[in-house]
This record gives structure tokens, C-alpha cells and sequence, in this order.
């Protein structure tokens, strides 16, 4: 059982940034968050794999969102710059040991607290 421990979020303009924290208590093949708002369904947002390095983004987060790792601390980070209201959305750590990509963020084996985001205009 993998425990991941989130941080970060709040409420910010549009234009504003924020970065979110997870720390996770295991090994974990993948790591990321997947975010949802009411009435819209679940969007995984990132990926990242802590064994290859390999980061994957959500096509309407691409170039604004950055997903990174500090590995001593089993952690990692989203950074979310360029704010926009429809970023609005609980943003949840998610990690799983099977595999890594945006599809398995979203069906992940473990999940956080969850953040919440609120971008406003």
C-alpha cells in the first residue's frame, strides 16, 4: 500500500501559477495527477515515471504545466503556470506500480486527498 500525502493548490487570477506537492511513502513505477471538476468527467493531467524520467501531459495543459521529481525526497512537483479558469478542478495525486502514461494516473492503484485549484478571471 502506497500512502501519497499532497500540498499545495489555493486560488489564484488568471495568469497566476501554482505547484502541487505529493509525497509518496513507496516505490511507485508511476506518479502524477489527474484533476476533475463538477459535472466533467475525470482528465488525467501528467505523468511521470521516476525510473525513466518520462513525462506525459494532457494536450490542454501542454506547455504550461510541468510535472518533475525530487527523488531524495520521493516526491514530486506540478507546477502550473498560465492560469486559466478552466484549469478550476480538484487536482488529485495519483500513483500506480503497473505501468505509467496519463491512462493509468487516471485508473491509478493509489490516490491522494486531493487539491483544490480554483482560477479565477
Amino acid at each position: 500500500q502506497v500512502q501519497l500525502v499532497e500540498s499545495g493548490g489555493g486560488s489564484v487570477h488568471t495568469g497566476g501559477s501554482l505547484r502541487l506537492s505529493c509525497a509518496a511513502s513507496g516505490f511507485t513505477f508511476c506518479m502524477g495527477w489527474f484533476r476533475q471538476a463538477p459535472g466533467k468527467e475525470r482528465e488525467g493531467v501528467a505523468s511521470f515515471a521516476p525510473t525513466t524520467g518520462t513525462t506525459s501531459y494532457a494536450n490542454s495543459v501542454r506547455g504550461r504545466f510541468t510535472i518533475s521529481q525530487d527523488k531524495d525526497k520521493n516526491t514530486v512537483y506540478l507546477q502550473m503556470d498560465n492560469l486559466s479558469p478552466e484549469d478550476t478542478a480538484t487536482y488529485y495525486c495519483a500513483a500506480d506500480t503497473r505501468a505509467c502514461g496519463l491512462y493509468f494516473v487516471e485508473n491509478a492503484q493509489f490516490v491522494g486527498q486531493g487539491s483544490q485549484v480554483t482560477v479565477s478571471a
